[in-house]
C-alpha cells in the first residue's frame, strides 16, 4: 500500500500566506517562503502553493515566488492559480513547480487538462475543484469560489481522470477553515469512482480528521493549512499518531 500523504497548502495573496473561513475574512499567516522551508524540514510529504486571486484577477500566478519557495525545499510541489494555457505551466516547471493545479481554466476549458497531460505527463496534472453542498448535490465553483458554475462534483471528476488529470484535489467549500473534519462521505465516493489518487481539503481542525479522511474517506493524501500555519498540529507528531493507527505514513 502507498503511503498517505501530508501537504501543507499555502494560500497566497499579495505576496503572504493566508488562511481565511469558507474561502472568506482571509488573515496573514506568514511568509510562503519561510512557512515551505519549515514545512519541508518538518516532515512534510509535499507542499501546494496556490495563487487564490490570480484567476479572480485575470492575473498569471507570481513565478518569481515560486521559485523562491522551490529553492528552499526538496519535497514535490505543486502550484496553482491563474494557469490557462501549456505556456503557463511550462514558465512555472521552470521556476521549479513539479505539478500544477488547475481549476477555474479548466472548467471554462477543459481541453486545458489534455493539453497539459500530452506535453508533460498525467503526473504534473493536478484537478483541483471547489465545490459546495446543495441538497445533497456538489456543485462546483471557480474563481476562488465566488461564481457557482453547472458542473458537479462527481461528473466533473470522472471527466477530469479521463482527459488525463493524474490527481484529484477536492475542497469542500462548505468545510473549509471550520476545523469540524473533511467532507469524507464525498471523498470516499470519490475514491470509489475514480483510479487517480484524491487529495482531501477543507475542515481540518484535529488529528482525528486526518485519520478520518484516510480510514473513512480513503483518501491517498490530505491538505492543511491553519493547523500547520499556527502550530496547532506538528506534522511529526501528526504522522506519529497516524502510524499508531495503522495508517502508512514515511517517517
Amino acid at each position: 500500500m502507498l503511503a498517505k500523504r501530508i501537504i501543507p497548502c499555502l494560500d497566497v495573496k499579495d505576496g503572504t500566506t493566508v488562511k481565511g473561513v469558507n474561502f472568506t475574512n482571509l488573515k496573514d499567516a506568514g511568509d510562503p517562503v519561510a512557512l515551505g522551508k519549515r514545512y519541508c524540514d518538518e516532515g512534510a510529504d509535499e507542499l501546494v502553493f496556490l495563487d487564490i486571486t490570480a484567476s479572480y484577477e485575470k492575473r498569471k500566478t507570481f513565478a518569481n515566488m515560486v521559485m523562491r519557495v522551490a529553492e528552499n525545499i526538496n519535497i514535490p510541489f505543486t502550484v496553482g492559480g491563474g494557469i490557462s494555457s501549456v505556456e503557463d505551466v511550462e514558465r512555472l516547471l521552470e521556476a521549479g513547480a513539479d505539478k500544477v493545479s488547475i481549476n477555474s481554466a479548466a472548467l471554462k476549458n477543459p481541453n486545458l487538462i489534455d493539453e497539459i497531460a500530452r506535453n508533460f505527463g498525467n503526473q504534473v496534472c493536478v484537478l483541483a475543484i471547489d465545490a459546495h453542498c446543495f441538497d445533497n448535490e456538489w456543485i462546483c465553483y471557480i474563481n476562488g469560489g465566488r461564481i457557482a458554475t453547472h458542473r458537479k462534483l462527481f461528473e466533473w471528476a470522472r471527466e477530469g481522470q479521463e482527459r488525463g488529470a493524474g490527481e484529484i484535489l477536492f475542497t469542500s467549500m462548505d468545510h473549509d477553515g471550520v476545523k469540524n473534519g473533511y467532507a469524507c462521505e464525498a471523498l470516499h465516493e470519490l475514491s470509489e469512482s475514480l483510479a487517480i489518487p484524491i487529495i482531501a481539503s477543507g475542515g481540518c481542525g484535529a488529528k482525528e480528521h486526518f485519520l478520518k479522511a484516510f480510514k473513512y474517506g480513503n483518501a491517498d493524501a490530505a491538505l492543511a493549512a491553519s493547523v500547520f500555519h499556527f502550530n496547532e498540529i506538528k506534522i511529526r507528531d501528526l504522522k506519529e499518531y497516524l502510524k499508531d493507527n495503522d495508517v502508512n505514513v514515511r517517517l
